[in-house]
């Protein structure tokens, strides 16, 4: 299986660079996976395909606003610090640009002096190990000093932050956000809740990884970054009961997917769990939860796109890629919506 075999043409100007207002209003690819047929249709028609007994399992991991500039202690030269992973306290991996300037032991200053940093180490990759200084709480000096890490695709300014957190959000600590949950409102959910659909959340803390291009021809010697998720008590109770009452279980994004369909693999069934995973879900993949996925339309050639065409097929899910470039659907985080069910 190659890397080329998922690879699409998708037209630039279909690359959404602000979200849709209000967030339901998004259009809606409804694919059936056994047939591949398609139906055209809006996000907020998604309640027609939920039925009395299923549950939407969801990422509430919030997204921080990672992306922070530091100048550099002696020469002012300007360095962007984006935060990947949390390794302890006020210790992070961070991707640096200019990398160069930030060797081991150089001093970084953020905001008049709010924050400071001291370059630690450097990775296999090249990413910092960064031991990060400032007085009170790190997260809301964050919050004062962050930006949004928009994907790199997305050059427009993004006007309001929380257009990129979804209305569900509440575990801190993604690079980026969870984009298939953006197109719920509060709204939107009371009415599934009132239909008698039950919602579930786990939460995996998504990565830069995310966008990580996959760089071998071989789609089998791709190695998957890692990344961290917790299922919690009442979400495995939950899933659970649905299976035994005949109701489906439907992932809201692929992290949610890669979340559920970890822990039956690691525990040989779905009970509270947490810990990092790398699952790398491509066709051919058996898949133990998922009955159902909502998910955006993914990059050519990346492994979200690989992990659809696991689930629903790659014929169908090449076809239902193309129909959508036709139709003039949009793309990405930002984007509209693919229902698989």
């Amino acid at each position: 299986m190659k890397t080329s075999d998922f690879y699409y043409d998708l037209p630039e100007e279909l690359i959404a660079q602000t979200p849709v207002e209000p967030r339901d209003h998004s259009r809606l690819l409804v694919m059936d996976r056994k047939t591949g047929e398609l139906q055209h249709r809006h996000f907020y028609d998604i309640l027609d395909y939920l039925n009395e007994g299923d549950c939407l399992i969801m990422n509430d991991s919030r997204v921080l606003p990672a992306r922070i500039f530091g100048i550099k202690n002696g020469t002012g030269a300007n360095v962007e610090f984006l935060l990947l992973k949390n390794l302890s306290g006020k210790t992070w991996e961070c991707l640096t640009k200019p990398g160069k300037k930030a060797k081991i032991g150089t001093k970084f200053i953020f905001g008049d002096g709010i924050m400071s940093c001291t370059v630690k180490d450097v990775t296999e990759d090249g990413n910092r190990i960064v031991d990060f200084e400032c007085e009170g709480s790190f997260y809301e000096n964050l919050d004062k000093l962050g930006q949004m890490p928009l994907p790199p695709y997305i050059h427009e300014k993004l006007q309001d932050k929380e257009r990129y957190q979804t209305v569900y959000s509440r575990e801190l600590g993604s690079a980026a956000a969870p984009t298939a949950g953006l197109h719920f409102t509060k709204e939107l959910l009371k009415k599934a809740e009132e239909k008698g659909v039950k919602l579930g959340f786990v939460t995996l803390h998504v990565g830069l990884g995310t966008f990580r291009p996959v760089k071998v021809d071989d789609v089998t010697k791709h190695k998957m970054h890692s990344e961290h998720y917790e299922l919690n008590e009442q979400t495995a109770k939950l899933i659970n009961e649905t299976k035994k009452n005949g109701g489906r279980v439907i992932a809201v994004g692929t992290t949610s997917c890669r979340t559920l369909e970890t822990v039956a693999k690691k525990e040989g069934c779905i009970k509270a769990s947490e810990g990092w995973t790398d699952i790398f879900i491509y066709p051919g993949f058996k898949f133990e939860v998922l009955d159902g996925l909502i998910t955006n339309f993914h990059l050519p050639e990346s492994t979200l796109i690989m992990l659809v065409s696991a689930f629903a097929g790659k014929e169908n899910i090449m076809n239902a890629y193309k129909t959508a470039v036709e139709q003039k659907y949009r793309f990405f985080s930002f984007g509209d919506c693919n229902l698989i069910i």
